[in-house]
């Protein structure tokens, strides 16, 4: 019911996010989609891509600061309001979201997000009747 995330700490310098990006473009690897995060001296730059566990391999291998996590996402209607329904769930719940970022794939919405109770945030998923993306078909959607 989850997908992989990498999380990649950087720098807030020239060329830094260049070098993570070439890494996964020289290995094939296909960037779904990603945000970054930022403070003064790093940034941290969130990651769905086609291959996450080729991915974290490669950064880590390449002395990049990574971790990989589950993230849930969540299919939605492209319609307007959808994305507000779907917190509104959780919300109810008294789940708090960590984090949400989300995009358009495939002529759906999608949206990405950590909790802080994953559990119940999949039995909400399951007795709202809620669609997740699982991991295999988000590089199908390209």
């Amino acid at each position: 019911m989850t997908i992989h995330q990498l999380s990649v700490f950087i720098e807030n310098k020239s060329g830094t996010l260049v070098k993570v990006l070439k890494l996964l473009k020289e290995e094939g690897i296909q960037l779904i989609a990603s945000t970054i995060a930022d403070t003064a001296e790093y940034g941290i730059c969130r990651i769905i891509c086609s291959q996450p566990s080729k991915a974290f391999e490669v950064l880590k291998a390449a002395g990049i600061a990574v971790t990989l996590t589950e993230v849930f996402a969540v299919e939605l209607d492209d319609v307007p309001g959808r994305a507000a329904d779907a917190i509104e769930i959780f919300a109810n719940e008294g789940i708090s979201i960590a984090y949400l970022y989300s995009f358009l794939l495939g002529g759906k919405g999608v949206l990405i997000f950590r909790t802080d109770n994953a559990e119940k945030a999949r039995e909400v998923i399951v007795s709202r009747g809620l669609t997740v993306v699982p991991e295999k078909d988000l590089s199908k959607l390209l």
